[in-house]
């Protein structure tokens, strides 16, 4: 008991600015400007992070009641290894420490580049995305406790920079005349396959409202923190998101931003001009690091409790006198730099958002299964409006994945096969298990 008392030195602030940190970074800065390719309604626009945020707080308030219940580190992989299968769960720790963690990394690091090379040209914006993943990588393997201050103070930043532009944004002398009542057609295109693919861009913005889970091992408390941690951040959240994309909208011409990943920076130069934008730029890159930071935090955790449970994975549980799981670090800033010179910005999004929308689908499955076959189990904290809630979020991300394998079928069926994947080096592997 003192030793896992030890083991928890996550406070609840600690644990919110991962999952704030984790949320607001890559897709609200870039994932506009693809929406806007297929729809240019404001209120159509506005309601896909409307249901994007609906869809984050019922899976917050799902993955609440499994997470206190089961209060383990790992995530999906200790979940669904739990509650329904090994494969399942192996398949879904594969997922969580490549494409879950390592792909989000990446992508917030690439959309910092990007930012930086906007406002000064001559930096190379690849360069700087493998500099900053190399980085926060060293920081993070040096010792727990300097990576930790690293998270809290730039995710204060991080929002603190985002209240500032929204509070301008509002003061823009030319804004654009924009309505959010619904006009003729509206409702048709919040049901057409077009809407629900852009809800895969909004569901990736989101990612992250259930990333304590991942730590839940490390957090005071768990049984308190976690679940007023996950829906209390994915709320605010959701509100924040709301708030600025109704200011890029309201101060920037839509044909500025159609197809444009510096989202921010666009709208940044309506806002405050050129120099402001300028600042804004690099003050978005600055926010950027703590989404990096969270994500290249957890990921490694993941690799070193599977490590735990998997004698073919042993050497990823290793720790060092820092309690730092190094070879899990090491494995994922290698993934990392592979992703970095093999994809682009978008096929990596694409991938990415895909399959953790599945691995999402499976674990609040396992709510059900959980209350058939353990009802006595003891529950610190229940799914509001179960089973409705629940069962919302299986529908409207069931509809999400059915037309994204119509409109995008390479990127789905790789997202899908990496899943697949999983399952298949689960069998391959010599399973010796502790549990």
């Amino acid at each position: 008991m003192r030793n896992e008392l030890k083991s928890r030195h996550l406070s609840s602030w600690t644990a919110s600015s991962f999952v704030i940190a984790s949320m607001i970074g890559t897709g609200v800065f870039t994932s506009l400007g693809y929406q806007l390719i297929n729809i240019q309604s404001i209120f159509s626009l506005m309601m896909l992070w409307v249901i994007g945020g609906v869809i984050a707080i019922c899976g917050a308030l799902t993955y609440s009641e499994l997470a206190t219940a089961l209060p383990r580190s790992g995530g999906e992989y200790h979940l669904l290894t739990t509650i329904m299968s090994r494969p399942i769960g192996f398949a879904a720790g594969i997922v969580s420490a490549t494409v879950g963690f390592t792909a989000p990394a990446v992508l917030a690091s690439m959309a910092l580049g990007n930012y930086l090379h906007a406002v000064i040209p001559i930096f190379n914006p690849t360069l700087l995305a493998f500099t900053v993943i190399v980085i926060i990588h060293l920081i993070h393997m040096k010792s727990v406790r300097w990576g930790l201050i690293f998270q809290d103070s730039f995710t204060i930043i991080k929002v603190g920079l985002i209240l500032i532009f929204i509070f301008f944004g509002f003061l823009n002398k030319t804004p654009e005349k924009i309505s959010m009542v619904p006009i003729l057609g509206d409702y048709a295109k919040i049901l057409s396959p077009e809407f629900a693919v852009s809800l895969i861009w909004v569901s990736y913005a989101y990612t992250g409202w259930n990333s304590i889970i991942y730590i839940a091992g490390e957090i005071k408390k768990p049984k308190l923190n976690i679940s007023m941690t996950m829906i209390g951040s994915t709320i605010f959240v959701t509100v924040l998101y709301l708030l600025l994309n109704y200011i890029f909208l309201y101060t920037t011409p839509i044909d500025l931003m159609i197809g444009q990943i510096e989202i921010g920076y666009i709208s940044g130069i309506e806002i405050f001009g050129q120099f402001g934008a300028n600042i804004i730029g690099i003050g978005i890159s600055i926010l950027l690091l703590s989404t990096v930071s969270s994500y290249v935090y957890i990921g490694p955790r993941i690799m070193q409790i599977m490590g735990e449970d998997h004698n073919t994975l042993r050497f990823l549980s290793y720790k060092n006198n820092f309690g730092v799981p190094i070879k899990g670090f090491l494995l994922q800033l290698f993934i990392s730099i592979i992703f970095i010179i093999t994809s682009s910005f978008e096929q990596v999004l694409m991938y990415a958002g895909i399959t953790l929308i599945l691995t999402t689908i499976f674990t609040v499955l396992s709510l059900f299964i959980l209350r058939i076959t353990r009802p006595n189990l003891h529950r610190p904290y229940k799914v509001l409006g179960y089973p409705i809630t629940p069962i919302f979020y299986l529908i409207i991300n069931g509809w999400i994945i059915y037309y994204s394998f119509q409109e995008s079928l390479f990127e789905s069926l790789i997202g899908c096969g990496i899943f697949v994947f999983g399952i298949i080096v689960f069998y391959l592997q010599r399973q010796d298990r502790k549990l």
